[in-house]
This record gives structure tokens, C-alpha cells and sequence, in this order.
């Protein structure tokens, strides 16, 4: 039975207007939110009804310019795998890798598909613009107090560590999609009567003690790339400790609204601390002793 009500048809046209914003300058803001909108239709809607609203606006996309279908179904794939999670009642953290990890797997498909048919160059692409945007830098060298002159070959330099990074960024960019998805869609989706799971309290956030021993692979894997002149293990170093200094600083965050919690200090005291430890780098060791020994369990024992 197809479902039909004044409130999914706005969320059709909000998903509409955020598409046709892709091709404006308004893409770099407008490109985290693109699976609102999909991920609040599949969750609300009979899977025929979802499809239905879709035609309207594929039709619309379609008169304005055929990418948009492209760009329609890209992240249209990744909002039905994070709605299905809801529909199914997933925790929250099921549904926000399930979603990150689907628009990951597009990233991805997309450049085997650009390098493999249309022949797309993703480094050279890269290479040009950052000497594009490096440009002004190299014009104006000459000016510079201190002596300072940005060579040709610091460019070079910045455009290969911009190209070994582009696994990190894709992983970023998907987790903070899906984030943002999650934090904006759960409120409305409620509102609208289908129950979404909120994260737990941030005082249970706890990393895989796993994670010791991914951290001490990445510290090996460093020592390689440095004795190795090839890319490929170096592209794996600087792609791994930053994820793994994320889990961290998670790790760390989470240590600090349980002690907050176990010793009822003040409710602003932990935010202050999980804003320094993106600030502070020394803070994540207390991720890293939390993850190592039991520190929870010692706080919350009692004394005798």
C-alpha cells in the first residue's frame, strides 16, 4: 500500500534542492547532509512509497542535467542500507557504520570506476590543484620576510602527502556523514513516530582493546616507510596511526565522562576535557592507559 503524507513530500523536496546544490559552490557544506533526507523517507515509508517519491524527483534531476541521477543514486544507496538499520531497531552505532561504511564502498567504486572507464587520473588531478592553490605562494616567495622562498619542490612534497592521505580522508568523510545523518535524522524520525536508538551515554564509549595492538602495527609499519622508498608502506603509516589516534582520543573522551560520572563533578567539567583533547595530544594517552588497564573498573570499585 503506498503511503503518502504532506510531510515526506517535503522531505522529497528538501532532497531535491540539496542535489541540485551539488553542482554550486554550496556542495562543500551541502554534501554532508545528502542522506537526510533518503535516510528519513526509507525509515518512514512502505519500500514502494519510498520509491515513489523518488520518481518525481529523479524525473526533475533528469530535466536539469543527467548527473543528477548519478548523483541521485549515490546517495540514495547508502541512505536505504542506514534507514533499513532503523527500521530494524540496529543500535545507532550498527546503523552509523553500516551507513558510513556503505558510502565508503561508493567513494571507492566510483574512483575504480573513473580510473578503469574514463581513464581519471586521481593523482594528477590532485597534483594540479594543489599547485593551483599553492600558486600565489610561489609567486609572492621572493617577498616573504625571514627569507622564506616555497620551492617547486615543497609543492611536490605537500601534492604526494595529499595523495597518500586520500584513504584517511575517505574514511573521515563518510564516518562525519554518517554522523551528522544520525544526530539530525533520530530527532525528526521520532517526531514522526519511528523509534531510532539514540549512542549510549558517552561515559560507556569504549574502544576494542584490539586497538593496543593495531596501535603498536602502526608504529611498526612506520619504521618500515622509513626504511622503504616505496609509497605503498607509507601509505599505510600515515593512514593508520591517524585512525587509530581517533580511537584514542574516543577512548579518552569516554574515560573522562565516566570519572566526571563516578565523582558527580561538575556536567561541564568533561566537555571541557573532550574539547582539549583534540587540542592537546598528550591527552590521548589516557586513552591509551584506559584501554590498557582496567582504570573504570578501579574508580567504580568500592572502597572498604
Amino acid at each position: 500500500m503506498l503511503k503518502f503524507s504532506f510531510k515526506s513530500a517535503v522531505w522529497s523536496v528538501v532532497y531535491l534542492l540539496l542535489l541540485l546544490s551539488l553542482l554550486t559552490p554550496l556542495s562543500v557544506l551541502a554534501i554532508f547532509f545528502m542522506m537526510i533526507p533518503g535516510v528519513i523517507l526509507f525509515a518512514s515509508l512502505p519500500v514502494k512509497s519510498f520509491i515513489w517519491h523518488l520518481v518525481p524527483v529523479a524525473i526533475i534531476l533528469v530535466i536539469f542535467s543527467p548527473i543528477y541521477l548519478l548523483l541521485l543514486l549515490l546517495f540514495t544507496l547508502p541512505a536505504i542500507v542506514m534507514g533499513n538499520a532503523y527500521k530494524k531497531k540496529k543500535s545507532a552505532l550498527f546503523a552509523l557504520m553500516a551507513g558510513s561504511g556503505a558510502m565508503l564502498a561508493e567513494y571507492l567504486l566510483l574512483l575504480l570506476i573513473g580510473s578503469v572507464i574514463f581513464q581519471f587520473d586521481l593523482s594528477s588531478y590532485i597534483d594540479d590543484v594543489v599547485r593551483l592553490t599553492i600558486e600565489p605562494l610561489t609567486n609572492t616567495s621572493s617577498q616573504m620576510v625571514n627569507g622564506f622562498v616555497w620551492t617547486p619542490e615543497m609543492t611536490q612534497d605537500v601534492a604526494r602527502q595529499t595523495q597518500l592521505m586520500i584513504p584517511f580522508a575517505l574514511v573521515v568523510t563518510s564516518l562525519v556523514m554518517a554522523l551528522i545523518t544520525h544526530l539530525i535524522a533520530r530527532p525528526i524520525l521520532n517526531v514522526m513516530g519511528v523509534v531510532v536508538p539514540k549512542f549510549p551515554p558517552a561515559r560507556e564509549w569504549r574502544m576494542p582493546r584490539a586497538l593496543i595492538w593495531y596501535y603498536f602495527l602502526a608504529l611498526l609499519f612506520e619504521v618500515i616507510s622509513r626504511q622503504s622508498d616505496g609509497t605503498y608502506w607509507t601509505m599505510i603509516a600515515m593512514n593508520l596511526s591517524p585512525l587509530i589516534n581517533l580511537g584514542f582520543m574516543i577512548q579518552a573522551i569516554g574515560f573522562f565522562f565516566f570519572l566526571s560520572h563516578a565523582k558527580k563533578w561538575n556536567p561541564v567539567v568533561p566537555y571541557l576535557l573532550a574539547a582539549a583533547v583534540f587540542f592537546i595530544g598528550p591527552l590521548r594517552i589516557i586513552g591509551i592507559i584506559d584501554l590498557a588497564f582496567p582504570l573504570r573498573e578501579a574508580i567504580s570499585k568500592p572502597k572498604r
